[in-house]
């Protein structure tokens, strides 16, 4: 952690200024590897790459972080405009990548990481926030997101903020 972004969080554990500068953003073309970054550093455990990676052993030579990091350029030449970073004293300290269709009139959550650092002190709240915005000003109507059983931040933050479990979902593998 930077020592502006330490500097930051301990104002909060003091009491004093409210909250860190956090600011939420568009990504810029050249941050995608920080993205990346902290994609690999976080998503253990709850990565659907890893979980196949651990049961049949390396896809294509790559481990399972670079396979899931490889999303966030995905999600990126999809719709550039809707990956969000939240930033702290010029640092990026999470991130979130949307899409939306606009015919059926909605938003999708693809990907949200926050650097560990950075957890639980509403960053990642901030950031569903900051999509959920942008999906109300495009006049959609509906937000979808998803998240392995294993992730129980992502279990408990996201029926928080108002989401319901509509349906899940088992995923099957075979090696070929």
């Amino acid at each position: 952690m930077s020592g502006i972004v330490r500097k930051a969080w301990d104002r909060i554990r003091r009491g004093g200024g409210g909250g860190p500068d956090l600011v939420i953003r568009l990504v810029r073309k050249g941050e995608i590897a920080r993205l990346r970054e902290i994609t690999a550093a976080v998503f253990g455990g709850v990565s659907l790459d890893e979980a196949v990676e651990r049961r049949f052993g390396r896809m294509g030579g790559a481990p399972w972080q670079e396979r899931k990091a490889s999303h966030i350029d995905t999600d990126y030449r999809i719709d550039p405009r809707g990956v969000l970073v939240a930033e702290i004293g010029g640092e990026i300290v999470g991130y979130v990548t949307t899409s939306m269709d606009l015919a059926n009139r909605v938003g999708y959550i693809a990907n949200m990481a926050v650097a560990a650092e950075s957890q639980g002190k509403g960053v990642g709240r901030r950031l569903v926030e900051a999509a959920l915005d942008r999906f109300r000003r495009a006049g959609l109507t509906g937000a979808r997101i998803a998240t392995l059983e294993t992730n129980k931040v992502g279990r408990h933050l996201y029926p928080a903020m108002g989401f319901e479990e509509v349906a899940r979902q088992i995923y099957f593998y075979k090696k070929l």
